[in-house]
């Protein structure tokens, strides 16, 4: 049977997020398509599995509705992407994921996680804000818009040591083999 976000009208969902894999694209490419005007290509979702950044979906019965995309460079994680289904956004999905995304750079020894949103993009902004990120700076003309091209905000948040024993919530790293 096929989850739909009417199923779960105006309320939270219980997701699961686990590693992307190539089997994933396909669904991955759906979400990614539903929700930006100028989509990633799935060569470079095939990629980012490939040079082994760390991608994760979140998954719905099976269904993906969501995926958190970083690359991991000396003491910095760089989210490079982070979508939801726009059926599923405002339903704290993306709060999981981000969370997930910090807690698997704090685990990396990693000091610092940053990222870019589109300066329109006030839900996830406030989102960003809300998870501890501040404001480092702006690029200019950094998106493709619809007109021309569109800024982007870029906010970093600071992260504190933690015993990797000490997070129950954390799980190993699944092998994306396929």
């Amino acid at each position: 049977m096929a989850t739909r976000a009417e199923d779960f009208p105006d309320e939270a969902v219980d997701v699961c997020i686990r590693t992307m894999t190539y089997a994933d694209l396909q669904q991955v490419m759906a979400v990614e398509l539903s929700a930006y005007p100028h989509p990633w290509t799935v060569g470079i979702f095939r990629d980012c599995i490939r040079v082994g950044y760390n991608c994760w979906v979140a998954t719905l019965q099976d269904r993906i509705i969501g995926y958190g995309i970083v690359m991991l460079a000396a003491d910095e994680a760089h989210v490079l992407n982070l979508c939801v289904s726009p059926d599923y956004q405002r339903r704290g999905v993306g709060r999981e994921m981000l969370q997930h995304l910090t807690r698997r750079a704090q685990l990396s020894d990693i000091d610092m996680i940053l990222l870019e949103v589109r300066r329109s993009n006030q839900a996830a902004i406030d989102l960003y804000h809300d998870e501890g990120f501040h404001e480092l700076g702006v690029r200019k003309n950094y998106y493709p818009a619809d007109e021309g091209r569109e800024d982007a905000i870029i906010l970093a948040r600071y992260l504190p040591k933690i015993d990797p024993g000490s997070d129950p919530g954390i799980s190993p790293q699944i092998p994306t083999n396929n």
